[in-house]
């Protein structure tokens, strides 16, 4: 399932690839990744959360307390693919916790009422 709402291109690219079961192109997965982190970051303002997709990128999101200096209490990393199938609605967020494709501490670090994302 794809949301109809992704109209970047870079996303497109990468989710076709995944279709075909190619892995995307090193520089469509980076531009992918911080499209939808970046959309993540508009629609949940704030600082309370950091969001990791390593290598490509993280953004602090999520209303509430600042955190400024160490480690953040809030955290959600993932690998690129998982990113790219929470943010667009192909992966439940719920699912992905289960299956252990995200990693997530604190008690803020639930992104279920922020995905999937919408882009317009």
């Amino acid at each position: 399932m794809s949301s109809p709402h992704i109209k970047s291109a870079a996303v497109a690219a990468a989710l076709a690839a995944f279709d075909e079961g190619r892995t995307p192109e090193r520089p469509v997965y980076r531009e992918a990744v911080r499209t939808l982190l970046t959309a993540l970051a508009e629609r949940a303002p704030g600082r309370s959360v950091e969001v990791r997709v390593p290598p490509y990128g993280a953004v602090q999101c999520v209303p509430g307390p600042r955190h400024t200096r160490g480690t953040p209490p809030n955290v959600v990393e993932t690998d690129p693919a998982t990113w790219l199938e929470l943010a667009t609605g192909r992966l439940r967020w719920a699912d992905a916790v289960t299956e252990g494709r995200v990693r997530v501490s604190g008690n803020r670090a639930d992104l279920s009422a922020h995905l999937p994302l919408e882009l317009g």
